[in-house]
């Protein structure tokens, strides 16, 4: 489950954080890649010998997940620990590798952000475990942000394939109907901003994380390693001039020059509020965003429905990731047996299903198709199966897409280059093209091979 710290931008401290590991990782000549050196075997034998395995997760659902670990293998102890949410956390962690003290023996990473740990060589190759064997289990977008060159780096905790939600009772009111392209979502943000000019089809400040989902739905690849995974961090590729990301400039512009987008920042209390008195009248967003709907939009219960995303060419199904995250083992653990056999209990089988019961969206593709998920009813979502539509766009995310190996620190200044078309005449174009320079010069200056 993504919570709404997770695509906040990183501060100075995680930066700085971020610069010291992959300029340590790129300018090593070290051909240890991290990979593990146990086997199956010993996992079992890890189990009936016991000890302590340290748990570095934001994510709630674990708890009963360590709970029902330990009742299995009663002289193992799950400590879990709450460094921070995502970028906190990152900074924690990064910390305790480069003091090589406190290193958690498991710790939970987004997908964004893996790749700059195993350019680092940071996390351990969970291949030699056996985690191989899980390949078909998990969604081909989950299991590609984890691998690469025949290395599994960490196991899929959750996803977030991205639905349209739009507030039905507003749509009705002005008589808009759910648009199935971004076509029709223009048209339909120009009608309601008509109609009453306190409504906005959608809010956006700028923000890295929706902006890559979006291109990437559209076609746009701007990201390429020399591997096709996005994790080797050797040479990397940038570029926003592709198509893909033109169709989305192209229908974004449209909305910011119009002034038809809310200037109001995601996860803000005045977003709550939009979402509430439907000033804001739609989101396109991960499959994890209902539980944030019933805890931090109550009052809006029954107001709102869930279709798929709007197409970028009509017909055409495609969606995007957007969110979600996996369980690594660090390679400086201490109970690295212990850390791989949680780590395969909570991200498969049991462990996975009770996530899913908890509220999380799930990775695996046993959850995905089980009739219990898919014939979940939403209150508030007027008693919707909305499952089946997060599920359906489960299966039809884009292949072949990959972050790059410092994506944390090129989300960190979206808003320093991006961000100036939301608050100036600068275009998205234009904004694009800074991040993109911004990121080969700093890619550049730490150690990679960079094209544009």
């Amino acid at each position: 489950m993504r919570t709404h710290t997770t695509r906040r931008l990183f501060g100075a401290l995680a930066v700085l954080a971020t610069l010291t590991l992959t300029a340590t990782a790129c300018g090593s000549d070290d051909p240890d890649t991290g990979a593990a050196s146990a086997t199956p075997k010993d996992i079992n034998g890890a189990l009936e010998k016991g000890g302590k395995v340290t748990v570095w997760a934001w994510e709630p659902t674990l708890k009963k997940v360590a709970e029902d670990f330990e009742k299995k293998y009663p002289k193992v102890d799950v400590e879990l620990v709450n460094a921070g949410t995502g970028d906190k956390q990152y900074t924690s962690l990064q910390n305790a590798m480069a003091a090589g003290n406190g290193t958690p023996d498991v710790a939970q990473i987004e997908y964004y952000a893996l790749g700059q740990f195993t350019a680092a060589k940071s996390v351990d190759d969970l291949s030699p475990y056996g985690a191989q064997k899980w390949g078909t289990s998990f969604t081909s977008a989950t299991w590609d942000a984890v691998t690469g060159d025949k290395a599994v780096y960490a196991l899929p905790m959750d996803s977030g394939p991205m639905a349209f939600f739009y507030n039905k009772k507003v749509f009705d009111k002005h008589g808009i109907k759910v648009p199935t392209t971004w076509d029709e979502y223009v048209e339909a943000a120009r009608t309601l901003h008509k109609a009453d000019p306190k409504i906005f089809i959608t809010n956006d400040t700028g923000d890295a994380g929706a902006t890559t989902s979006l291109i990437w739905q559209a076609g746009g690849r701007p990201y390429q390693t020399d591997g096709t995974d996005g994790n080797d961090g050797t040479a990397v590729t940038v570029n926003f001039a592709d198509e893909g990301t033109k169709k989305y400039t192209a229908t974004w512009q449209k909305l910011l020059d119009e002034k038809l987008v809310a200037p109001i920042s995601t996860w803000s209390d005045a977003w709550y509020k939009g979402l509430a008195d439907g000033s804001i009248a739609t989101l396109a967003i991960g499959a994890w965003m209902p539980a944030n709907f019933t805890s931090g939009v109550p009052s809006a219960s029954g107001d709102w429905r869930v279709a798929p995303l709007p197409a970028w060419t009509e017909g055409d199904m495609t969606t995007a990731e957007n969110g979600g995250s996996s369980l690594a083992v660090p390679k400086d653990a201490k109970n690295k047996e212990l850390a791989y056999a949680f780590t395969e209990f909570a991200a498969t089988g049991v462990g996975a299903s009770s996530r899913v019961a908890q509220g999380a969206f799930p990775a695996t593709r046993a959850d995905l198709e089980s009739k219990a998920f898919l014939d979940t009813k939403f209150p508030y979502f007027g008693g919707q199966q909305a499952n089946r539509i997060f599920a359906e766009s489960a299966r039809n995310v884009g292949t072949d897409w990959s972050y790059l190996p410092f994506q944390v620190y090129a989300n960190s200044i979206f808003n320093d280059t991006v961000g100036k078309a939301y608050v100036s005449s600068t275009t998205l174009d234009d904004g694009l093209k800074a991040w993109q320079d911004a990121s080969v010069t700093y890619g550049k200056d730490h150690g990679f091979t960079v094209d544009q």
